[in-house]
């Protein structure tokens, strides 16, 4: 007897899908039966995602939306439910640091800083989930929505305590709506990533930064994009149906170390060019 996960007959939302990891969950979904709507700020991205999806044989159309706009939020889920028919899961991956800022020391954190990293990292996540519950209750079927969080909110953050505060916001929006729309048979949880290997990761890397944060992980390695997504494929199944409320870190044990290694600065953290999930 073979075990499978099927998504065949779903109906599947992957914000900030144009690369990295959101890439490869819409990717994987895809391969696991569902028709998948890929959402980027840059149409040329999500476009060239749908295509990689098509190659493959399954189904996604391209959703370009700015999600900084509660407006455009509203119409990216309407056009998912008209062009797709429906929605079962919504996976909110977008958010990142503010361009050009990197990390910083918290006392040089002014309030246009903290202003727009909480609205990029919690607030239009939490805009997203708003019309994607809305479309679920409307449907009457339950659902899954899932949030990338990251693995920077199970330890200490140095230089980059807001981040990680905006993503840990993330993980209560995700227990507190777990409770709230759970009677309606809507399931709410989050993955925690830990440093991951995509494009942007890979490049922006020198050798020795990577040794440095492989030496303080459990497993000796850094996360695979497709690690992340396969696991989103899971949570979002059947089997995982009595899973809500979770937090489901996936960091390769670094939160085992509670700290980054001793000899990185500030200015030389995983985020420094931007989110890894970019």
């Amino acid at each position: 007897m073979s075990i499978t996960i099927d998504h065949a007959g779903q109906v599947a939302l992957v914000t900030g899908a144009g690369a990295g990891i959101g890439r490869e969950i819409a990717r994987w979904l895809a391969r696991a039966g569902a028709a998948v709507a890929v959402n980027d700020i840059r149409a040329a991205n999500a476009d060239a995602v749908v295509a990689e999806i098509e190659a493959e044989g399954g189904r996604a159309v391209a959703v370009v939306a700015d999600c900084r706009d509660d407006a455009q939020v509203e119409l990216m889920v309407a056009t998912v439910l008209d062009r797709l028919g429906g929605l079962d899961i919504a996976v909110n991956n977008i958010g990142m640091l503010p361009k050009g800022r990197g990390t910083m020391p918290f006392v040089e954190m002014d309030g246009a800083y903290w202003r727009d990293i909480v609205e990029q990292n919690f607030v239009l996540a939490a805009l997203c989930a708003r019309a994607e519950a809305r479309a679920l209750l409307a449907q009457g079927r339950g659902g899954v929505i899932l949030f990338v969080t990251s693995g920077e909110t199970t330890r200490p953050s140095p230089f980059n305590s807001s981040y990680a505060s905006s993503k840990a916001a993330l993980n209560h929006l995700t227990t507190s709506l777990a409770v709230e729309l759970g009677p309606d048979g809507i399931r709410v949880l989050a993955i925690a990533p830990g440093t991951t290997l995509t494009e942007s990761v890979r490049a922006a890397f020198t050798e020795e930064h990577v040794a440095q944060i492989v030496g303080s992980t459990a497993l000796r390695r850094m996360v695979e994009h497709d690690e992340l997504a396969r696991l989103t494929v899971f949570l979002t199944s059947d089997l995982a149906r009595c899973i809500t409320g979770q937090f489901i870190l996936a960091d390769a044990g670094a939160f085992l170390s509670r700290t980054r290694p001793r000899n990185l600065r500030h200015d030389e953290t995983e985020l420094t060019k931007g989110d890894p999930r970019a």
